[in-house]
């Protein structure tokens, strides 16, 4: 059977709660990038797994809502939640549309380890942009590409340091893990750095655009209003 996130949920979710170094260290990574403190703000966390970033930014006094495209992640994040309530509210949604998600609702976007996992980039920052309201924020964080590259290994050097082997680091696209023990035999988009920084980049620049047409607009109108005020107080011209 080919593994997906929703039949590996039950296993991540007892992971986490086990204790994860690895996603402890990302989760206090993006933490530490939020004000400490949250409340009145509006935060949507993207591909939220079972909940470990949505709660704790509710923590901070912050309205939450968490979304996951698998629907057992996020029984997992529903059923943790019970358990321990923190405020945080979670739905299933696709991370490159956000359906569920109104237009300039909310004042942060997170993105814990899962923009390494959307298999369109530019969807959805687009429906990131669209879900913010002006001047919101995205904070994210991603598995360095250059480690979790396909094929990328472990070797023991002769004196026993162990060492991480780059593996195609080039080569853009879907691959798993062969590792029966990690997350990524779920699959995973793999992107090079440049890929992520120049998306990135090109939402700022259209952001850019549109403002400065918004501005033009308003000058052309005003512009219009100043010329068309002297013949609406003079019939005869």
């Amino acid at each position: 059977m080919t593994d997906s996130w929703d039949t590996i949920a039950d296993w991540y979710a007892e992971l986490l709660r086990s204790g994860s170094a690895m996603h402890d260290f990302a989760r206090d990574i993006l933490l530490g990038r939020l004000p400490g403190l949250l409340a009145g703000h509006r935060v949507l966390d993207l591909g939220c797994g079972e909940g470990i970033i949505a709660r704790a930014v509710a923590a901070r006094g912050a309205s939450v809502v968490g979304i996951d495209p698998s629907p057992r992640m996020i029984e997992n994040a529903q059923v943790a939640e019970r358990s321990r309530p923190s405020g945080a509210l979670f739905s299933v949604d696709d991370g490159c549309t956000l359906a569920t998600v109104a237009t300039g609702s909310v004042e942060w976007v997170t993105a814990g380890l899962s923009l390494n996992n959307v298999h369109d980039l530019d969807a959805a920052l687009s429906a990131v942009h669209r879900v913010l309201v002006p001047g919101g924020f995205l904070v994210f964080t991603i598995p360095h590409p250059c480690f979790e590259a396909p094929h990328a290994t472990w070797t023991e050097t002769g004196n026993g340091t162990v060492r991480r082997v780059v593996g195609d680091y080039l080569t853009e696209g879907f691959w798993r893990s062969r590792n029966p023990e990690g997350a990524r035999r779920a699959g995973n988009q793999h992107r090079k750095v440049s890929t992520y920084l120049t998306a990135l980049m090109q939402r700022l620049q259209d952001r850019s655009r549109r403002r400065a047409d918004t501005r033009c607009r308003r000058h052309c109108r005003a512009a219009a209003a100043c010329w068309a005020a002297p013949l609406h107080g003079h019939p005869g011209a």
